[in-house]
């Protein structure tokens, strides 16, 4: 057998570097969500005029109260982002910290949502109520979801983080939830355009 043979036979196997498929597999998550909001955000535009003899956007929406709850959730995005400053900084308890903060701002938004969802049920404005309901109540409701996985994950990672710190593994899953989080940040300005303020002006 040839040297160039022995050589390519005994050629050692390519090592990926340790959590690029984690990092591909949820790059390919995060696109799909996406293609689920511009599906449900296509649904919106087109049923947005069905009321079916009921209440408009203007009738129903509060832009103080929903401007409020854009504003916890973009709050909670800055928090974020300090967060990871501390992790760059090999700060666990900063970390820490701040991942407490942005949890707070997140339950804020969550309880707002709830509050909201809860008055139109109880005033008779419920998803059954018309198209235009029906596609709110849904692409809303999907975000909300979002926000309550993305708050049950974050609880995890500080706990993951608090009880083995700022590991490999840790930092690799708290730049994974950063980037969800902030994708839905994106998600819920395009709501907050297209939905609540274009809907009651």
């Amino acid at each position: 057998m040839s040297t160039t043979t022995q050589d390519f036979w005994q050629t050692e196997p390519h090592h990926h570097e340790e959590g690029a498929s984690t990092s591909i597999g949820f790059w390919i998550y995060l696109m799909s969500d996406c293609l689920m909001f511009a599906v449900l955000f296509a649904t919106f535009g087109v049923l947005h005029g069905n009321y079916a003899a009921g209440p408009a956007p203007k009738d129903l929406f509060d832009l103080e109260l929903v401007a409020l709850n854009t504003a916890m959730l973009l709050f909670s995005s800055i928090t974020y982002g300090f967060a990871m400053l501390a992790m760059a900084q090999d700060n666990r308890a900063g970390t820490l910290r701040w991942l407490g903060i942005t949890l707070i701002f997140g339950l804020c938004f969550l309880g707002i949502e709830l509050y909201e969802f809860r008055h139109m049920i109880h005033e008779g404005v419920g998803p059954q109520r018309s198209a235009f309901l029906s596609a709110f109540f849904t692409l809303v409701g999907t975000h909300g979801l979002h926000v309550t996985f993305g708050s049950i994950w974050l609880v995890t990672l500080m706990v993951q983080v608090w009880q083995r710190g700022l590991i490999a593994a840790n930092r690799r899953r708290l730049i994974c939830l950063s980037l969800f989080w902030h994708f839905l940040d994106v998600i819920w300005i395009g709501v907050f355009t297209l939905v609540y303020l274009l809907g009651v002006i």
